[in-house]
């Protein structure tokens, strides 16, 4: 019996190989389901069968900013013009609800009208990898990061800054890119500072770094709340999970919540309002 060639050994080997490699993924389908996880490393689209999501009539003291983001979905839902957004300002006002719920908003108006699509903030530089496969679907989606920023020696910002808008071949028209920051300008100040003082030409390397914000048509901002919105929001969420409690001594009882957290915020009321139910052995629905 002969041995067998070099080449002929090789052939078997990488047959040998590929049966043992994994099945190739399956490719994304935005057909099914209206909200997805992008998952790079193989790339795909990872379903999501319900979002944690608040209804959106919930969502108070923040009316303005309702009704701005639902203005410019709403006008991308149609086909027409409308702008990436940057929802900036302090911790637990109402920001990530507000883009889970005017997706919901506009899907309940027209039905699967427009898919969901989260990025994490660590997975940025695979951004323009995600944007090639939302063009291929054709499907109009909302491409979404939470907590958006960057630090000192992160790069990943000026990938996002050149998809946006400036790169060739932009962001495609089947997409809008909506994020969500506790900074106006996605940048850490000491961050800004020390550009400033280290840069041979400070005006440039500072607006290299704040113009990633201008890429975002639409600048919404959020704020603490003052004590009448906030019981609003908690008179809310008592009566839409019918909570056996009177409104007074509901009232003093969040009072009482704020002071122990020292913040006012749509995050705190929902953390007031899971422990009032626990208190009332009651459960939200």
């Amino acid at each position: 019996m002969t041995a067998p060639t070099d080449t002929a050994l090789l052939l078997r080997i990488a047959e040998a190989l590929e049966r043992l490699a994994p099945p190739p993924p399956a490719p994304s389908d935005l057909a099914a389901a209206d909200a997805f996880v992008w998952s790079p490393d193989p790339d795909r689209l990872e379903p999501i069968a319900s979002v944690n999501r608040v209804e959106i009539d919930l969502l108070q003291g923040i009316e303005s900013q309702r009704e701005q983001l639902l203005a410019n979905t709403r006008r991308f839902a149609r086909g027409l013009p409308a702008n990436n957004a940057l929802l900036w300002g302090a911790r637990g006002t109402g920001k990530s609800s507000l883009v889970k719920a005017v997706h919901a908003t506009i899907n309940a108006e027209t039905p699967r009208a427009l898919a969901l699509v989260e990025i994490h903030r660590e997975d940025i530089p695979t951004l323009p990898r995600c944007l090639h496969l939302l063009r291929d679907s054709g499907r109009r989606s909302i491409l979404f990061c939470d907590d958006l920023s960057f630090d000192q020696q992160d790069d990943a910002y000026k990938s996002l800054k050149a998809v946006l808008e400036g790169g060739i071949e932009g962001r495609p028209t089947n997409v809008v890119f909506y994020a969500t920051s506790n900074r106006r300008h996605l940048m850490a100040r000491d961050m800004i500072d020390n550009e400033r003082a280290t840069a041979i030409n400070p005006g440039e390397a500072i607006e290299e770094k704040v113009s990633l914000s201008d890429r975002f048509g639409l600048w919404l901002g959020f704020h603490h709340l003052d004590q009448e919105t906030f019981f609003a929001i908690v008179e809310g969420y008592a009566r839409r999970h019918r909570l056996a409690i009177e409104r007074e001594e509901l009232r003093r009882a969040a009072n009482e919540w704020t002071v122990t957290r020292g913040a006012r915020s749509g995050r705190v009321a929902w953390q007031f309002i899971q422990d009032l139910a626990g208190r009332l052995e009651q459960t939200l629905d």
